[in-house]
């Protein structure tokens, strides 16, 4: 299975860090060879996207296959890399939900999108409510509260 960037994060942060992604402006620019403005058209009348990229600067001896404690710290439970969301992942792949600001050509810029200056962008959704949490109220454990509470 080959998977091909639809494009790239230009703009942002540059370094990888953390936390403190709201304010945090970027721009996905399509690859002009691939896609005309018109595979953009309609996504202006949503006010979320969801973005799948690709962890790029994770060398894959870093990846990780088994548990550990989120961010290496230890008051934090020893969890498995599916039951966090950290960059060392598997296949690093990334999921970011992201506001979107505009759409000016083959450009969608947005706000807290967690991808640093020149990730590949995979993949760009609109995010619809139905897509969110059903039924019961969405639950997860206090350390991951605890870790996301500066993120954003």
């Amino acid at each position: 299975m080959g998977v091909e960037p639809v494009g790239y994060v230009v703009g942002g942060r540059v370094p990888v860090e953390d936390d403190d992604w709201a304010g945090v402006e970027a721009v996905i620019r399509l690859d002009a060879e691939r896609f005309g403005p018109e595979a953009l058209y309609g996504l202006d009348g949503f006010s979320h996207l969801e973005v799948v990229f690709h962890f790029d600067r994770v060398p894959p001896e870093r990846v990780e296959t088994g548990a550990r404690h989120p961010r290496g710290n230890q008051d934090w439970p020893l969890v498995g890399i599916f039951a966090q969301r950290g960059k060392n992942r598997p296949n690093r792949l990334g999921v970011s939900r992201c506001t979107l600001l505009r759409v000016d050509g083959l450009d969608v810029h947005v706000a807290g999108l967690d991808a640093v200056d020149g990730t590949p962008v995979l993949d760009i959704k609109p995010w619809m409510a139905e897509f969110g949490p059903r039924g019961e109220q969405a639950r997860q454990p206090g350390w991951a509260t605890e870790l996301m509470k500066g993120y954003y």
